[in-house]
């Protein structure tokens, strides 16, 4: 319970601290948000009138204070550029990233625990060798050069797809379930092989205990082993490396985003960012640092109840 409590403690402590930080930076840079929304042929009295009705005349500490008053009751404010509220603006978005986050999360368990598994049963064998290549290649590449290539192979010479051709959950699930398949290999593959490798050679080790060994002397068959014994332990390592490599596919989905034409949150930060769209830029921050703090609270809480030796 003390450990449960701690992590959650933590976890808030770190995002007020995210919080703060994201909106210091954006009061900082130079611009005022209010002479952005009405143009630079704007009098000073207008940009003054509308700087008072947006609050941007209060003290920081002031502003800041309501800004979180108003975040945690589900008001984060109205986006300069979209002019509707940031939550609606989000909650159109959030689908779209978090349904292509899912997927890769899927695609790296469907790829890399079944190699895993297959590399260390055929261990020095020409399956295993070729898995070694194979995934020092994938680790290697970063995920917005193979949704290049993906884009390329696929989209323009075997046109499996059309490269921009999103369509929206709105209008077709199946349809926008099947774009999100390529970019999602691509935000998957090099997490998978990263994956696939932590979770061989935790195996490997598993492998030379000696309730491994007490498994074989039984007459367990080398699959039994490797599944009903060795996996329990071999896994352990491996949920917190998922757990840091589910928030580093929401963090490289911006870019994945970017290169697909997909409407998703990342592509909104990016875009927001360029036209000084600071509620939005601000939530979006917010929103994914929490997501990725919730993601490894949980991995930690986790491990925790699959791992008694762990201690505070």
């Amino acid at each position: 319970m003390k450990y449960t409590v701690k992590k959650i403690a933590g976890l808030i402590i770190t995002l007020l601290i995210v919080s703060m930080l994201a909106f210091l930076a954006f009061e900082l840079i130079p611009g005022d948000p209010a002479r952005s929304i009405l143009g630079t042929e704007a009098t000073e009295s207008k940009v003054q009138a509308l700087r008072e009705e947006m609050g941007l005349n209060r003290p920081l500490p002031q502003r800041y204070g309501q800004w979180v008053k108003d975040f945690v009751t589900g008001d984060m404010g109205t986006s300069y550029s979209y002019q509707e509220p940031v939550k609606d603006l989000i909650a159109d978005k959030l689908p779209v990233t978090f349904t292509m986050t899912a997927m890769a999360f899927v695609f790296i368990l469907l790829f890399s625990i079944p190699i895993g598994l297959m590399s260390v049963r055929y261990e020095n064998r020409w399956i295993d060798k070729l898995f070694l290549i194979g995934n020092q290649v994938t680790m290697s590449i970063p995920p917005f050069f193979v949704g290049m290539i993906f884009t390329v192979i696929f989209g323009l010479t075997l046109r499996l797809f059309v490269p921009g051709g999103y369509i929206s959950y709105t209008e077709n699930v199946s349809g926008f379930l099947g774009y999100l398949i390529f970019p999602s290999l691509a935000l998957a593959l090099p997490k998978a092989a990263m994956t696939a490798k932590m979770f061989r050679n935790a195996l490997l080790s598993e492998m030379h205990k000696d309730y491994i060994r007490t498994a074989k002397s039984r007459g367990n068959g080398p699959w039994r082993i490797l599944i009903c014994h060795a996996f329990r332990n071999g896994i352990l390592p491996v949920i917190t490396f998922l757990g840091m490599a589910a928030a580093d596919l929401i963090a490289n989905s911006i870019v994945i985003e970017q290169v697909f034409g997909i409407p998703g949150l990342g592509r909104t930060l990016i875009s927001s960012i360029s036209n000084r769209d600071y509620p939005v830029v601000e939530a979006v921050i917010v929103l994914i640092a929490a997501v990725i703090l919730i993601l490894n609270t949980v991995v930690d809480l986790l491990y925790r109840a699959l791992d008694k030796r762990i201690v505070l």
